[in-house]
């Protein structure tokens, strides 16, 4: 094969119309080959070729006549040596990590590791069976698409309402789809899919991880999978258990065109990424990739350098401060959002990625390099700000340009709805963005992503069905998921025929989704939910790709489909819930009153004795449509209608007296959760009584 010697950049392998450029980065490699395959199962060896050109510590050749769908791998040569952190390895076919795609899912076999399967000790002695008959190819891709003037819709922070799904459970049941594109990229723009999510009002599906990951070898023998997919191995490729078109780059083109149907439909697309580690595991893990690669480079080796520093809880965490680890993830940053359109991204145990030495830097390489980044700055950047290492916790501390899963908005909103002992400042701050986590450092309200539920948690439905986990289909003897999950099931654990429980579990769902529109900050709503989804009480199922973790269309609850529509309508129409600013407590641009106002059912307002009360359940919230800071696009004030919002937590119904004097005359109620359908206006007096049945929220509209 004619070879010529190529170029370092661009890294991976890059078609230019006549050939190939493969480049791959090891700063510790001794030689690199990439090996090519055909073959009707592309497992057919087409011979493998010496990449004798460096430049920076960059392998790098060029091949031409190479065209797109070609399947390669690489193999590295270089020192087995784990007491030193180096784990080379020929025999291993890796994966390149800026691959476009990927062709397959791994056929695991004891020939994918790279040291002989034994004691404890095992991991020190190399194994030289070839593995590259089990392992995934990686393809070279036609970088050509037709966007047809496709660009990220930049949807306003404050505008956005998130739907946080999994591309393969959201479609899998839906009857009016095709079995072919069920499960799929394809299927997620189905005319009945986006239909539903633009009825429901939703701006933003948050796709749970796309990229290519590994399904644990473990879970596959028990008859399981990694069907969440936070088990990364390919950071540009989209996974290929999702293509209904094809495995050798039909992927990518599949995966574009869903972008651009969502964009056509004004929904954005934003990633939920794992970047803090990969598939390969700790030091008894496969070689799939990095390990082979330059394992001392990629990955964070402990001071006894053949193990690795974990602070995700799976065995391995990338090395944030190496400049070529920040490069991959920059690099793949950039490449979704320029190449692929993506809107955003959601980070995986982002607190990982933050760790400089081992305490979380909020001021690391990783916030100093997407802080100046012209493309990565400008599109929406969500943390879940915490992982499993030491002082991990870390809501609230991200840098000015990120939003944060607000992890204490979930806590607090579940025990005020259950009735568990908390202060009612707790709450306040809650619902009105959570001031006190992002003020000080010149965050707004949209810092804050609220949500009730999510995928590593009860369902909203079984939120409030169940007291406990049942995680017992997850062969872990129930120990595996969260134990506190400030659930409660309303009298009854599980289904039950019982009326008045399932009445009362219907009208929690309305409070917490209503409670979840009418907050300030983000809203995040987990798929399903608003059809009163069930996982039958299993609050981690992660491994379960069936039935208990595919959505149920035929079994949605229409009347809560319904509810859903219309209070996230409600939200969309009235700037009041969804300000751009804090709020001062105080008046503003001359009102009378102040631009919010707290009170108790009595109508006087809370004393600072009221606020530190951990037994009081009810409260009354004035917001002020005519005291709303900041100005518009165009210069223009922001105004609206006043609302008094009626929280009743407790057991029984409540009196509510509305306050008088400058709050207003006369309101009229717009929403009650204890009812399924509309209200009727009716006019209410200032210091008249508004009966608040138990546990429930009552709207009203200020109309003098």
């Amino acid at each position: 094969m004619k070879t010529l010697p190529g170029n370092p950049y661009p890294l991976g392998a890059t078609w230019d119309g006549v050939g190939v450029n493969f480049a791959l980065a090891s700063e510790n490699a001794t030689g690199v080959e990439v090996c090519l395959f055909g073959g009707d199962d592309g497992n057919q060896p087409q011979g493998c070729v010496a990449m004798p050109e460096q430049t920076g510590f960059v392998w790098h050749i060029y091949l031409p006549g190479i065209r797109p769908g070609q399947r390669y791998g690489y193999r590295v040569h270089g020192p087995y040596d784990p007491a030193n952190g180096h784990r080379f390895n020929p025999a291993k076919l890796c994966l390149d990590p800026y691959a476009r795609a990927i062709d397959r899912t791994i056929n695991w076999n004891d020939a994918l590791f790279g040291y002989t399967i034994g004691d404890g000790e095992a991991d020190l002695k190399k194994d030289d069976r070839d593995s590259a008959p089990f392992a995934p190819k990686s393809v070279v891709t036609e970088p050509w698409f037709d966007w047809e003037g496709d660009r990220r819709l930049s949807i306003p922070w404050e505008d956005t309402i998130i739907y946080e799904l999994h591309t393969k459970g959201m479609t899998k049941l839906h009857p009016a789809m095709p079995e072919e594109i069920r499960g799929t990229y394809e299927g997620l723009t189905h005319p009945k899919v986006i239909d539903h999510l633009k009825q429901l009002g939703i701006t933003a599906v948050e796709l749970m991880p796309v990229h290519h990951f590994v399904a644990d070898r473990h879970l596959v023998e028990k008859g399981l999978t990694n069907y969440w997919g936070y088990n990364s191995i390919g950071f540009f490729a989209p996974d290929v258990r999702y293509s209904s078109s094809g495995a050798l780059g039909q992927q990518v083109s599949e995966f574009k065109s869903m972008v651009k149907e969502f964009h056509r439909a004004g929904i954005e697309v934003i990633l939920d990424v794992v970047y803090n580690h990969t598939a390969e595991g700790n030091q008894l893990g496969p070689t799939l990739a990095f390990r082979g690669i330059d394992n001392a480079t990629y990955y964070r080796v402990a001071e006894d350098r053949r193990y690795y520093v974990d602070y995700t809880g799976t065995g391995n965490s990338l090395n944030m401060r190496h400049p070529r680890t920040l490069q991959l993830i920059m690099d793949s940053l950039r490449y979704w959002i320029t190449e692929m359109h993506v809107d955003g991204f959601r980070f995986d145990l982002a607190a990982t990625l933050a760790r400089e030495l081992h305490e979380v830097d909020r001021l690391s390489a990783f916030f100093d390099i997407i802080q100046q980044d012209p493309v990565i700055s400008r599109v929406k950047l969500i943390a879940e700000p915490w992982d499993v290492g030491e002082g991990g916790y870390q809501v609230g501390n991200f840098p000015p340009l990120w939003s944060e899963w607000n992890g204490k908005y979930r806590d607090c909103v579940r025990d005020y709805w259950r009735g568990a002992d908390q202060t009612l400042n707790e709450f306040a701050a809650r619902i009105t963005g959570s001031s006190d986590l992002y003020a000080w450092s010149g965050r707004r309200p949209y810092a804050s992503i609220n949500f009730v539920t999510a995928h590593d948690c009860f369902t909203l439905g079984d939120l409030v069905s169940y007291n406990d986990k049942h995680n017992e289909t997850n062969g872990e003897d129930n120990r595996d998921g969260e134990s506190n999950n400030r659930s409660w099931n309303c009298g009854a654990e599980g289904p039950t025929d019982d009326s008045e429980i399932n009445a009362l579990r219907a009208r929690q769902q309305r409070n917490f989704i209503a409670t979840l529109m009418f907050s300030q900050g983000i809203p995040m709503l987990l798929a399903g939910d608003e059809m009163g989804r069930s996982q039958s009480g299993n609050n981690n199922a992660y491994c379960h790709d069936d039935d208990i973790s595919w959505l149920h269309w035929d079994q949605a609850d229409a009347d809560l489909i319904e509810f859903a529509r219309t209070t996230i309508a409600f939200r969309k129409r009235h700037h009041n819930f969804r300000r751009r600013r804090f709020f001062q407590g105080r008046p503003i641009r001359g009102n009378e009153v102040s631009d919010i106002g707290w009170f108790k059912p009595d109508g006087e307002h809370m004393s600072d004795d009221d606020w530190n009360s951990g037994f009081a359940k009810s409260i009354g919230v004035y917001l002020n449509g005519d005291a709303i800071p900041g100005v518009g696009p165009r210069g223009q004030e922001f105004r609206d209608d006043s609302f008094y919002l009626l929280f009743n937590a407790h057991h029984e119904a409540i009196d509510f007296v509305l306050p008088d004097g400058p709050w207003g005359k006369r309101f009229e109620k717009v929403l009650d959760t204890m009812r399924r359908d509309s209200v009727r206006a009716r006019a209410l007096r200032a210091g008249s009584k508004v009966h608040v049945e138990a546990r429930s929220l009552v709207v009203l509209r200020r109309v003098e």
